[in-house]
């Protein structure tokens, strides 16, 4: 079955490039200097920030669903305009890069119908296998390891 991956637009988080260290403190967001190849997974572009380029880190409410399946968690955005990512039928750089990758199969309410580990280089099957759930709406990845949110899955 084929399907698409998508990062975050950068649209939302415009408002915070170029802000103060101080200004950003105020709102709950850090700033980092990438020091470190792999780490720093954008989830605007879906690759790790290269070493030298600052990221933000912030909390983002990715699943607003009314259910108690609701969550929000850690994410880095890289700063500056980024073409949101999409890729078809493979998984995106910072997926597939030494990570254990969780997905979490929703249903059209926001309700989770099925769920799975695999790692990052062998997600493609563990995807296919539920976007066959026939109540499968769509996918969301998670790093497994720290839990932040990774990624949107949905049927191409």
């Amino acid at each position: 079955m084929s399907f698409v991956v998508t990062g975050l637009p950068s649209e939302p988080f415009q408002h915070l490039f170029g802000l103060s260290d101080e200004a950003l403190a105020g709102l709950g967001v850090v700033r980092k200097t990438v020091d470190a190849p792999v780490g720093f997974p954008c989830r605007i572009t879906l690759e790790d920030a290269p070493v030298g380029e600052t990221v933000l880190l912030l909390n983002y409410e990715h699943q607003p669903a009314e259910t108690p399946y609701r969550s929000r968690h850690a994410i880095f955005v890289r700063e500056g305009r980024h073409e949101s990512a999409r890729y078809v039928d493979e998984a995106p750089p910072a997926l597939a890069a030494r990570r254990y990758i969780s997905l979490r199969a929703f249903d059209g309410q926001g309700n989770i119908v099925g769920s799975d580990v695999a790692p990052g280089t062998d997600l493609p099957p563990a995807i296919e296998k539920l976007l066959a759930l026939p109540d499968t709406a769509y996918i969301h990845a998670h790093n497994a390891g720290h839990g932040c949110y990774a990624a949107r899955i949905d049927r191409a």
